[in-house]
């Protein structure tokens, strides 16, 4: 149906790039481009299909623009960094193409995101007649679906939405991230944030904690109140919520090594000189982690990532739970990578196939929640993450 530029070559793309050959008959040409043109080869290597691969920097708008006319796409898929969102989307309006991400920007120099910057070209994406896609990952992504698949099927009024982030998985590392360690570790060290009743509230990083038994008998863990990007686009398009919050489990010895480290000053993003030179002891740090491709192999066991949602259903109060389950082992057979990545590629593709296809279209700036959910759900069931429901 039509050809597709993937920039990013990390292990989301890896996962995004295998999806998307599954389906040929709509992405029927692949174009794989990253600063590092070596990585993306690798990614193409693993593929019985041809993917052709380029070199590009994300943050130089003229060569995004070259790379796109010379390609002519007919969607700009973006796994690159956040960092890069913006420079991707100005090129996508210089070239008139679409545009889809997974996670919405945030400035190199700030541990913060939200979508106020990207929200701004709604108007100018609007006029060029091109759509872009925010957050079509898992979380952000599947989580904003869940909820309107819930709003349109089970309850009336949604009031209250945990989001609820599980990895019961192990690498067998001391210390190591699951995504790219630099936003990670900006992510997790950034204060918490809830919205409730109309405004926004603050906590302390990771000072709010509760208990949590997975499903399907996945035992218990310690989930950390945080704040995510999904939570700012749901309390603006889900009528009447009230609250909405989202929780991340974290293990013991994994707080650990991270208390240690802010300890030391190795989660600083400002410049520090070292010898005369600068560097960012972030970015240092993630040089020394190990590289979250590398531990598809590693990874045994299973995240369960789903919202739980209390509302009003003919006039009664009634709870929603819906929840995706997957195996970091049964991922690395079928795509070299483990679940993290896999459940935020496997969106990516599918909200770029729907896009591609017309079955979700626009013209403007749109975040997942705006569409319709059925026709995403059901692709999450026929592409590998497969969902359930839950009441009581």
């Amino acid at each position: 149906m039509g050809k597709v530029l993937i920039i990013g070559a990390g292990g989301v793309s890896g996962v995004t790039v295998h999806k998307c050959a599954q389906n040929s008959d709509v992405f029927k040409e692949i174009v794989l481009a990253s600063r590092t043109k070596s990585k993306c080869d690798a990614i193409a290597a693993q593929l019985k299909r041809p993917v052709k691969t380029a070199q590009v920097d994300a943050d130089n708008v003229p060569e995004l623009v070259a790379l796109i006319k010379k390609e002519k796409p007919g969607l700009v898929l973006n796994v690159a960094l956040p960092y890069q969102d913006l420079h991707i989307m100005d090129a996508c309006l210089e070239t008139g193409v679409n545009y889809l991400d997974t996670a919405n920007y945030e400035p190199p120099e700030t541990a913060k995101f939200e979508y106020s910057w990207q929200w701004a070209y709604h108007e100018r994406f609007k006029k060029a007649g091109i759509m872009a896609l925010l957050g079509s990952g898992f979380d952000p992504g599947v989580t904003s679906v869940f909820c309107t698949y819930i709003q349109k099927h089970c309850l009336d009024e949604i009031h209250e939405i945990d989001i609820i982030d599980c990895n019961a998985g192990s690498h067998g590392q001391p210390f190591a991230t699951n995504f790219n360690p630099e936003i990670n570790i900006r992510e997790i060290t950034a204060k918490g944030r809830y919205w409730e009743n109309g405004k926004w509230i603050e906590t302390a990083s990771l000072s709010v904690k509760q208990e949590f038994t997975m499903p399907e008998g996945l035992g218990s863990l310690n989930i950390y109140l945080m704040y995510h990007e999904e939570l700012e686009s749901i309390a603006k398009h889900i009528p009447h919520l009230k609250r909405a919050r989202f929780w991340m489990s974290f293990g013991d010895s994994y707080l650990k090594h991270l208390e240690v480290l802010r300890n030391v000053g190795m989660t600083r993003i400002d410049e520090v000189d070292y010898n005369g030179h600068k560097i960012v002891p972030l970015k240092f740090l993630k040089a020394l982690l190990p590289d979250p491709a590398s531990l598809g192999s590693l990874t045994k066991g299973k995240t369960c990532i789903g919202c739980k949602v209390k509302g009003i259903k003919d006039g009664k109060e009634k709870n929603v739970y819906v929840y995706n389950i997957c195996d970091h082992e049964e991922c690395y057979k079928e795509v070299q990578s483990q679940a993290i990545s896999y459940t935020t590629g496997v969106p990516a593709m599918i909200g770029a196939k729907l896009m591609m296809t017309g079955v979700w279209k626009g013209q403007g700036v749109f975040n997942m929640e705006q569409f319709d959910p059925d026709p995403f759900m059901a692709e999450l069931n026929r592409c590998g993450l497969p969902w359930k429901v839950v009441t009581f």
